[in-house]
């Protein structure tokens, strides 16, 4: 019996999850609140299987079959039977825990509640549900069809079986996770990267050295696929103010204090690649 997975937003992570899952076998339900939405989700995940067609990675048949177990709608009342349910809507504690309290009254008493998460504490998340020790952190990584990488992160009351079967199901998907035992905002890797991009900002906002430098030092010093900065454009400068945001508001760390430049960079308009200016023009 094929496993039955509910995605709450279709977005980029959204249809990128639930990409990686309809290709592993599941049923998946994926859910917005707009045809549109949905539409642009779908689309998607349809070009990144023709492009993985193209490459020999998948046959057409696959991609076919993959693509027939994904069922877009607009109903939150979708995700009744499912196994797994991942929300990947804004990274806006309101919204998510809006979510989780309508999921709490719609799905099956055992479902595993996943949020997608980058920065939010899980135990906030989990807080508005009757059933805190059923939610998980599941952080996939953008783009998630080529990423191997799944942050599982426990919130203060998720168990050993909750975590244990949201591992199971991202292993499913072909990624390799790493595990964030205590549920610090923005868990391992949103720190790591928000502190690095902080520090590159401020070098380059002072004049120490070019957006450039900056990233080919990280490139070849440190053996970093991508320097920070093309990092900050790639996942939107938006983004992640953002998240630096939210990890400065909890922890009051200094380092995670977002530079003036980055706000500055929001408030015109430079978001990195999407607007086609950020630290570099595109």
């Amino acid at each position: 019996m094929a496993k039955k997975l509910a995605v709450i937003g279709a977005g980029l992570m959204g249809s990128g999850i639930a990409q990686v899952s309809a290709q592993a076998g599941y049923e998946v339900v994926l859910r917005d609140v707009t045809d549109e939405a949905l539409a642009r989700g779908t689309d998607a995940i349809r070009s990144s299987y023709e492009k993985f067609t193209a490459k020999g990675k998948m046959t057409a048949e696959d991609a076919e079959a993959a693509l027939a177990r994904i069922t877009p709608t607009t109903d939150l009342d979708a995700a009744a039977d499912a196994d797994v349910v991942v929300e990947a809507v804004f990274e806006k504690i309101e919204v998510k825990q809006e979510i989780f309290r309508a999921l709490d009254g719609i799905v099956r008493e055992d479902a595993v509640l996943a949020s997608n998460t980058s920065a939010i504490p899980i135990t906030k998340i989990a807080a508005v549900t009757k059933r805190p020790e059923r939610v998980v952190g599941t952080h996939f990584f953008s783009p998630v069809p080529l990423m191997q990488l799944c942050e599982l992160v426990r919130g203060l009351k998720t168990s050993d079986e909750t975590l244990a079967r949201a591992r199971a199901f991202a292993e499913e998907t072909g990624k390799t996770c790493v595990v964030v035992n205590r549920d610090v905002a923005g868990f391992v890797t949103t720190r790591l990267i928000s502190a690095l991009v902080v520090e590159a900002v401020k070098l380059y906002e002072s004049g120490v050295a070019s957006a450039e430098d900056i990233d080919t030092a990280c490139r070849l010093g440190f053996g970093h696929a991508m320097g920070p900065l093309a990092t900050a454009d790639l996942t939107g400068v938006d983004i992640l103010l953002h998240a630096t945001g939210n990890i400065y508001t909890e922890s009051q760390d200094e380092k995670f204090a977002p530079p003036e430049l980055m706000r500055r960079m929001v408030d015109a308009g430079d978001l990195g690649r999407k607007a086609g200016q950020g630290f570099y023009s595109y």
